[in-house]
């Protein structure tokens, strides 16, 4: 709080206006909300809730088939451009990415879209320029539908190095001290049935009932529970 004069000369306290937080959500699909046409996914769903409370300001910047690569490659660029405010930038950055890694081409024994040790060296690289830039969070990714694919007559998904590496993704958080909510666990525990009723008919990406389920498991991280 400052103080300015009044016509008396008497100083009169006044408010210094508050910057809100701001939160940039950077990652794939299960960032960008495709599946939810209710409420967009749970990035937008957040943001509107934030927004009703005044909480902080969040930027969707989600972008459908991001591997861990593409994040990498645009990170400090949506970083330093969503500041809002000269000399601002983010308060904190949501990191979501990996299962288009994992993907397999061409059929269900083809090449990793990423292979394993690469994803291992990339996925190390972006947390640690990513967690020099600012705090940083990691939503992990919900489990696929195996029995829907292909997606797209080309990527085959399947469970088996979705574990893999989300597995390598949570083992690098934790060697960086970085909140890393593990979804696809929690889910596969919740059983196939019920994951399965989550999905939309790609098999791939939540339907809106998931992304809501998504938006609960969320709110219930405490790593996300001190920014709203």
């Amino acid at each position: 709080m400052t103080q300015a004069l009044s016509r008396t000369g008497v100083r009169q306290p006044t408010l210094k206006h508050t910057v809100p937080m701001k939160v940039i959500a950077l990652g794939d699909s299960l960032i960008y909300g495709f599946g939810d046409p209710e409420g967009g996914g749970w990035v937008d769903r957040l943001r509107r809730q934030w927004m009703q409370s005044e909480g902080p300001i969040l930027y969707n910047l989600g972008v459908r088939g991001d591997t861990v690569r593409h994040i990498s490659q645009r990170l400090e660029n949506e970083f330093r451009h969503r500041g809002e405010l000269r000399h601002q930038v983010p308060d904190q950055i949501i990191l979501s990415v990996g299962v288009n890694d994992s993907a397999r081409l061409g059929r269900p024994d083809g090449r990793n879209m990423t292979p394993f040790p690469e994803f291992q060296t990339r996925m190390a690289d972006l947390l640690d320029r990513a967690s020099q830039l600012c705090p940083v969070t990691f939503v992990g990714m919900v489990p696929v539908d195996g029995t829907k694919m292909p997606f797209l007559d080309a990527f085959f998904f399947n469970n088996e190095d979705q574990h893999l590496y989300n597995e390598a993704t949570r083992l690098a958080c934790q060697e960086r001290q970085i909140p890393f909510l593990d979804l696809f666990d929690a889910w596969r525990q919740r059983g196939e049935a019920w994951c399965q009723s989550q999905m939309s008919k790609d098999g791939l990406h939540p339907n809106s009932q998931g992304y809501q389920m998504l938006l609960a498991d969320i709110l219930d991280w405490q790593a996300l529970q001190i920014l709203g």
